[in-house]
């Protein structure tokens, strides 16, 4: 067996490769921890909803979706109307048609 001496300097771009091989890693934890770091901000921040318990549609309306703006809630029925209420739900403020082709 042929035996290496311990004393042989270390290649150029050995080196460069063990240091460059750090820097990815260390850029790769940072990278990590800052998305943790936003996932938990984001989902502990307190952006609650504030719903009205039930709304009452005219009659013979069925809702297919819904949205909510400032002070006022809009539900868009499936006979092609928009429906805006007040923020509690119980006022009915405009009724928008949908023309459709």
């Amino acid at each position: 067996m042929t035996d290496y001496p311990e004393d042989l300097p270390e290649p150029a771009n050995l080196r460069f490769l063990r240091r460059l091989v750090t820097v990815l890693t260390l850029t790769m934890i940072f990278g990590l921890v800052a998305i943790f770091t936003v996932l938990v901000m984001r989902f502990s921040s307190d952006t609650s909803v504030d719903y009205p318990a039930s709304i009452t549609l005219p009659d013979g309306k069925t809702a297919s979706a819904f949205t909510q703006g400032g002070d006022w809630l809009a539900i868009v029925t499936q006979e092609n109307e928009i429906l805006i209420y007040d923020k509690t739900g119980e006022t009915l403020i405009q009724t928008l048609q949908i023309k459709t082709k």
